[in-house]
């Protein structure tokens, strides 16, 4: 019979046992590439729950019923606490995705890329000995009988940034691994403490390597967005953009829909050998055809404005599908960049909405931990769901005459994905994992494309 209770031990959260239900957790799961996650996962009967620190997400992109814990992913108990009663598995997308944050707040963003990682490892190591401090005991009350129970599997997100600079193309997962980055380098060690977490604690993982991911809900005001979504916003507008170079700089773009395939299939197949793939399409696009595509889908004639190529940029990136293909399916990738340049555009033009949910639904599906286990009072870039917070910085700058203020270091954010998008308040700027488009790309043709700001990552923050 199906019995409800709420365990002071979740933050009070309404669980259900006794029900074929699975519960999920989901950093990040507000973010561009968690909210589509999160979606999927509850379009298919699973309960979904959330840990994030609001920093990036938008509440418009909570899945319905999905229940919201507020709370850092770097912080060992919050993640137990939210951890506490999953069966189903942990997607762990939360993370900070801006390699130009990584140079600006290079210890901040190690706190939540990869100290968030081992937290998430711990708590799905330590969730099965709890379990079975608190399941059924043996009718003479004595130990011997205790269930033997398995760690929670974690599927997380890892990038294509792990590779570096590619000494040949196509990049498989044999690929030498030399990060230029500070977040390429903690999701390569990310996949280094995976293999731990399953030989020494029997955790059983799964890495994916998001290349570019793209989609609805990647946010083109953010300067950490995808080229992707900064050329749909821009052409769709008549707008001009600035090309670094001869535009000829190639990218592996995956859409959203896929990654979020991968994710799924992958679950099951998590294993304390903790095996990693790239999730990739295998065809390079160059950005002047992909400027050239957007265009005709936008009706019009791409302005672009090259200037000279930007020191250090990675030309191109190109992954092979090849073992994605042989160990989750054969049918990925389904989406093409047409068909999902078209989805891109289509939301743009419909106003950037988020999912169903209302606000008001959203608010009630959140649940905070206790004060001590929430994120860092550190928020001085939080979003609502009202605003975006880089939008408003330029306001404020320009009331300035220009002079930007100075901005605090923020240690709980994050960002999946790859794979991220509009970020406001419960999600993660997904990670969004695609090496940055060195530069190719600009917001602005008076600025040009934010240092190292191409792709999102599913945050706590969100990602």
């Amino acid at each position: 019979m199906e019995q409800r209770h709420a365990n002071p031990r979740a933050g009070g959260i309404l669980q259900i046992t006794g029900t074929d239900v699975t519960t999920y957790l989901v950093t990040g799961g507000c973010g561009f590439i968690g909210s589509h996650l999160c979606a999927a996962l509850r379009a298919r009967g699973d309960a979904v729950r959330v840990l994030d620190d609001l920093s990036t997400g938008s509440v418009a992109n909570l899945a319905p019923g999905a229940v919201l814990l507020r709370g850092d992913v770097a912080d060992p108990a919050a993640v137990r606490e939210a951890m506490d009663g999953v069966d189903g598995g942990c997607f762990h997308l939360a993370a900070v995705a801006s390699v130009q944050r990584g140079v600006e707040d290079w210890l901040g963003t190690h706190r939540t890329n990869l100290s968030g990682t081992i937290a998430v490892l711990d708590a799905a190591a330590a969730a099965a000995a709890a379990r079975a401090r608190t399941g059924p005991r043996p009718p003479d009350g004595g130990a011997a009988a205790m269930p033997a129970l398995s760690p929670v599997p974690v599927v997380y997100a890892s990038s294509a940034a792990v590779y570096g600079e590619p000494a040949a193309l196509p990049l498989d997962e044999g690929s030498p691994t030399v990060p230029l980055s500070a977040y390429g380098a903690d999701k390569l060690g990310s996949e280094l403490h995976a293999r731990v977490a399953g030989q020494v604690h029997g955790v059983p993982t799964f890495g994916l390597r998001f290349f570019n991911v793209f989609g609805p809900r990647q946010d083109p005001r953010s300067p950490y967005s995808g080229v992707i979504s900064i050329f749909c916003d821009r052409l769709s507008r008549g707008a001009p953009v600035a090309v670094f170079g001869d535009g000829g700089q190639t990218r592996d773009f995956v859409h959203v829909r896929d990654v979020v395939a991968a994710l799924l299939r992958a679950m099951p197949r998590a294993s304390p050998q903790a095996p990693v793939l790239n999730v990739c399409t295998g065809r390079p696009t160059a950005v002047r055809d992909l400027a050239r595509i957007v265009a005709e889908l936008c009706g019009a004639s791409p302005d672009l404005r090259f200037g000279p190529a930007r020191p250090g940029e990675i030309r191109h990136s190109l992954g092979a599908p090849a073992r994605m293909r042989a160990a989750l399916g054969s049918d990925l990738p389904a989406v093409g960049l047409r068909e999902g340049l078209e989805e891109v555009v289509g939301w743009l033009r419909a106003g950037r909405p988020g999912l169903v949910g209302s606000t008001r639904r959203a608010a009630a599906g959140r649940r905070r931990l206790p004060a001590a286990r929430r994120a860092s009072a550190e928020q001085p870039e939080q979003q609502s769901a009202e605003g975006d917070p880089e939008q408003q910085r330029r306001a404020d700058d320009h009331q300035r005459g220009g002079r930007p203020r100075q901005r605090l270091p923020q240690r709980a954010r994050g960002a999946a994905g790859g794979d991220v998008g509009p970020a406001d308040l419960l999600g993660i700027l997904a990670p969004v994992h695609e090496l940055p488009f060195p530069h190719g790309v600009s917001p602005d043709p008076e600025r040009g494309l934010a240092p190292g700001g191409t792709t999102a990552p599913d945050s706590m923050r969100g990602r």
